[in-house]
């Protein structure tokens, strides 16, 4: 990236471990092991493996842009917490049911077994499940006014389901040649791949930059261009993740690296070669920064979180 677009941002690395240490205390709360009034039972295995799923590391990027988002509004942390613990939520039981054996057949993530090694395969399908389902509790149940649940569910939702999340994921097990045999099916062009990308992993991540603004209450003008930097880093994020598939070492990214090519994987490395797709990398971090132009300093976290994009190792 250029000096133009990388100067430092020396509250990035604060903000982002007080979101993950704060999303961390949350789920651990919503995920411990006390009886709800409205519950019959909390099955002892099934909560051990949400909790494994869900607890103990990673990035926490999508509750940090949904809180950094909505604190340009003035909206607190605090009151932020139950739409950022949702998008996590979800991001967690996106992970358990992708590292599953019928999916990309993971046995490490963050460091640790996935949750089908740690348990088993009906285990880690329920407890996916349960995650799924408990974001849109949290969400249902939080204190914002009604009509702003109703739109934060309905992004939610809409980011993660059959036009977003689990759509992309589709459209990638299909890009794997798993239906159709490859010389019938051909190559995925860049474009084919950009769309998949867009929906498997863009799509919940410039909903957590959405889901802020609704929270803060945001004008039309500011939500388009918080859409258009969300969409942007989305996609910038995507592009890195294929470049250190390439790059990387497992022990860095803290799961197995390497791994796409011989999954068949549709990546842009891939589809236009790894300088290519580096070059795409760090225009898109570029185009993110400018969505923002409308916004002054205190937008400098969320133009540090497009960097961090780019130019992040595991």
């Amino acid at each position: 990236m250029s000096d133009s677009t990388s100067r430092p941002d020396s509250s990035f690395a604060a903000r982002l471990a007080e979101t993950a240490s704060s999303i961390e205390t949350a789920l651990a709360n919503l995920l411990d092991d006390r009886q709800r009034d409205h519950e019959i039972a909390r099955p002892a295995r099934l909560l051990a493996a949400m909790r494994h799923g869900a607890l103990g590391g990673g990035k926490r990027l999508r509750p940090f842009l949904l809180t950094e988002t909505a604190r340009l509004f003035g909206v607190s942390p605090a009151e932020a917490m139950p739409a950022a613990s949702a998008i996590e939520l979800i991001h967690c039981y996106s992970l358990v049911h992708d590292d599953l054996p019928s999916m990309d057949n993971d046995d490490l993530r963050r460091g640790q077994p996935t949750v089908h090694k740690a348990f088993d395969e009906a285990t880690a399908i329920l407890a996916g499940d349960g995650l799924l389902t408990l974001a849109f509790e949290v969400l249902a149940g939080s204190a914002a006014k009604a009509a702003i649940r109703a739109d934060l569910v309905l992004c939610l939702a809409r980011a993660s389901g059959l036009a977003g999340m689990v759509g992309g994921q589709m459209l990638d097990l299909d890009a794997e040649g798993r239906y159709a045999e490859k010389a019938v099916r051909g190559p995925t062009s860049p474009g084919e791949v950009r769309r998949l990308q867009a929906m498997k992993t863009g799509a919940l991540l410039a909903a957590a930059v959405e889901m802020g603004a609704i929270l803060g209450g945001a004008s039309l003008g500011q939500r388009m261009s918080l859409s258009t930097f969300g969409q942007a880093l989305g996609a910038c994020f995507q592009v890195a993740d294929d470049v250190l598939d390439v790059e990387a070492s497992p022990d860095i990214m803290g799961k197995a690296t390497a791994k796409d090519a011989d999954a068949n994987k549709a990546t842009l490395v891939a589809a236009i070669g790894l300088e290519a797709a580096r070059a795409e990398r760090d225009r898109l971090a570029t185009d993110a920064i400018s969505a923002l132009r409308r916004f002054g300093p205190e937008a400098d976290t969320l133009r540090a979180a497009a960097r961090f994009a780019a130019e992040r190792a595991n």
